[in-house]
């Protein structure tokens, strides 16, 4: 987000405040909506923060334009914003499936369950989980058994359109580059839950998947009704310069900190620690 907003020359003043307000309103979301859907008080969705974020975050950057970004006589164009959060949400989610493949969370379908196309397709690609602390061993027990890698796929799926928004963006097609990352990214999102193996709620179709279809046409009403001028064009060594600030570097950390205290510490595994005397050494 600092680096393609920055290379639209956008003020730092304004970036930190799209991006608290992304994170002030997708965070809490990811626990809500997982409570709401899943009935679970100790999981996060990333579906749900998504499905919040867009249906949100397009007003709260219009009124950001219209007021931070008129006081400092900036023009905040809706869709380059959008485009440039849709894009880091791509990669985010892309590379954010590497998580998933090390706790064993968001599991596709055993590999005897699905099509033999897929059979035949995954025979020699396929995950097999180790360890009970693992998601997928305390929530259906299904360790040690070969599983259709979904986290894998989605990871370069989710990445690959964010690629190929990129590519957009420095064409200057903003509400192309916006609409193709939600149309990609939702779409398989529909998809891949057909095979996958985790709870997603007790309906046939999950609420996740209704989210990612409905956010579709959205995005697209989003794109038509905020327009972005072709006039506006990107320059990347700008936004790495912007990027490369110790204020940004700072500020980057502290958000760490706080995902990190409210995601990064489980509450469904445990530790102990214990002491003995080593006897011999006495």
């Amino acid at each position: 987000i600092f680096v393609l907003l920055g290379s639209l020359e956008i003020s730092m003043a304004i970036i930190f405040t799209i991006v608290i307000a992304v994170f002030a309103f997708c965070m809490p979301a990811s626990k809500i909506v997982a409570r709401i859907v899943e009935k679970k008080p100790s999981t996060f969705s990333v579906g749900g923060a998504f499905f919040v974020g867009i249906i949100i975050i397009p007003w709260v950057v219009l009124l950001i334009r219209e007021t931070l970004g008129n006081k400092m006589g900036a023009d905040v164009q809706i869709s380059t914003v959008l485009a440039a959060i849709s894009i880091a949400y791509a990669f985010g989610e892309g590379i954010g499936r590497l998580a998933c493949i090390s706790f064993g969370c968001c599991y596709g379908k055993l590999l005897t369950d699905v099509q033999p196309f897929f059979q035949k397709l995954f025979k020699k690609k396929y995950f097999i989980f180790y360890g009970k602390t693992k998601k997928i061993a305390y929530a259906h027990g299904y360790d040690n058994q070969k599983f259709l890698t979904i986290q894998a796929v989605t990871a370069i799926i989710f990445s690959s359109s964010g690629l190929l928004s990129l590519y957009f963006f420095l064409n200057k097609k903003y509400s192309a580059a916006f609409f193709i990352t939600v149309l990609m990214t939702q779409s398989w999102r529909f998809l891949s839950e057909f095979y996958r193996a985790d709870y997603r709620g007790e309906r046939k179709i999950s609420a996740y998947q209704i989210m990612g279809i409905c956010s579709i046409p959205y995005a697209a009403f989003i794109a038509v009704f905020f327009p972005a001028s072709p006039s506006i064009y990107p320059n990347i060594l700008k936004g790495l310069q912007a990027f490369w600030n110790p204020g940004v570097i700072i500020f980057l950390e502290i958000l760490w900190v706080m995902s990190f205290v409210f995601t990064g510490r489980s509450s469904v595994t445990g530790s102990t620690m214990s002491f003995h005397v080593v006897e011999d050494k006495i």
